[in-house]
């Protein structure tokens, strides 16, 4: 672009940025803005980005990028996969972008997995713009429904051998999943020996600190085996998120079975049986929160 005085050549760049907090924000340069629109319950961006591939953003949130997507997607799914000996049924919630649904789908002993997404536009942009993560969404073994999730799981009973929980952050149109009704229709929908996994955001800062205290409390009421674990994700708040294993039987450490779930021979970027057991063992200060709620 030329600018009015001198004719000199002016370079634009576009950027994205995202607030953790109102004086903290991270920004990405973005290539392109590939997509965008407002659905009936969210605004959806995805942007080209040279450092982080794709990003998907939702309300000005970061939800996944190309780059960063297997740490989340692996850690929630392989985790949990890795203790219950039996899982056939499995039930997810929200992970419209589809990642989840294609870790699970690498399992030949799952029959069935009940994706439930409230906004169908997200998947619809994900299909055409995340490929890479929508790629199993039309696996036999895939049913989608697109309703919301408070109202489907209540007609569910002793269905699921693993619920994944893969919302947005605890507040707006996903404040429901993190709710003690919502988490104790769960524990219903589960079987005797059900898992239930959710993530639980990042403990750096107060208020989504706020958030994750509550989130645990309300689990570890509910579920007799209430645990944390942790990722490194570089693009979300802090670089450091949580997510909360509930079971109803198996215990995440005692319970794993790392020459089973090794001898599958699934290829991973960051899910290891060792890391497994080390994501468990959290830091003073998150051990201290979770212990004032307990």
């Amino acid at each position: 672009m030329l600018s009015p005085r001198g004719m000199e050549e002016v370079k634009l760049e576009l950027w994205f940025s995202e607030f953790h907090t109102p004086d903290v924000k991270h920004s990405i340069r973005v290539n392109k803005h590939l997509y965008s629109k407002e659905s009936d319950f969210q605004q959806i961006d995805i942007f080209e980005t040279p450092e982080f591939g794709r990003v998907l953003a939702l309300d000005g949130n970061v939800m996944l990028t190309e780059r960063d997507e297997f740490i989340y997607d692996e850690m929630i799914t392989h985790v949990p996969m890795a203790v219950h000996p039996d899982i056939t049924d499995v039930l997810v919630i929200g992970a419209g972008d589809g990642g989840v649904v294609r870790e699970l789908a690498r399992y030949d002993k799952i029959k069935r997995i009940d994706l439930v997404e409230m906004d169908p536009q997200v998947v619809e942009a994900c299909r055409t713009y995340l490929p890479e993560n929508a790629c199993r969404l039309d696996d036999s073994r895939v049913n989608i429904y697109f309703d919301n999730a408070l109202r489907f799981i209540r007609r569910c009973k002793d269905q699921y051998d693993l619920i994944i929980v893969d919302s947005t952050d605890p507040f707006g149109p996903s404040e429901g999943y993190f709710t003690r009704e919502f988490y104790g229709i769960c524990y219903n929908a589960l079987r005797e020996d059900g898992i239930m996994v959710n993530q639980q955001g990042s403990p750096f800062y107060k208020h989504d600190a706020d958030a994750m205290q509550r989130s645990h409390k309300r689990i570890a009421s509910t579920f007799p085996i209430s645990r944390v674990y942790q990722a490194h994700i570089p693009t979300y708040a802090a670089g450091y998120w949580l997510f909360g294993f509930a079971s109803k039987k198996y215990h995440p450490i005692d319970d794993l079975d790392s020459k089973k779930w090794t001898s599958l021979n699934l290829r991973t970027q960051y899910y290891t049986t060792k890391l497994h057991i080390g994501a468990f063992y959290l830091p003073a200060f998150l051990e201290n929160m979770l212990e004032e709620v307990e």
